[in-house]
């Protein structure tokens, strides 16, 4: 076996190859939060933008967390409203004015401090 194949095999038990303790479990490492905040205290706002020709965007700003769940975040939002856009730097952008919807979505995934924002 080479010594990479060994090493990650290994890897997960921190260092340790052998106990004579018959009743030895390894310690389960520690979950981080990958998910930034609990949704409930994120401050998410949704506001409704408009750009070139008069095409409209639906906005959700605040999000704070890794890209992945912000991803994952965006991709749900997009599914639902059966719209494009896309999501990055905190801030979830959906082609078409989807404002009811996504607040709707939002407050059932548990982002409970969510609401419109701007004029």
């Amino acid at each position: 076996m080479s010594k990479q194949k060994f090493s990650k095999s290994f890897s997960g038990l921190g260092g340790l190859v052998f106990s004579t303790d018959p009743d030895f479990r390894p310690e389960e490492p520690e979950e981080d939060n990958k998910t930034g905040l609990d949704p409930a205290k994120q401050a998410l706002r949704i506001w409704l933008e408009r750009g070139k020709g008069g095409k409209e965007s639906t906005l959700v700003k605040g999000f704070t967390g890794p890209d992945d769940a912000l991803e994952s975040l965006a991709k749900t939002l997009k599914s639902k409203c059966a719209a494009g856009g896309n999501a990055k730097d905190g801030i979830i952008i959906v082609q078409g004015d989807h404002r009811d919807k996504i607040l709707k979505l939002l407050l059932d995934l548990g982002y409970k401090q969510t609401k419109k924002a701007g004029g």
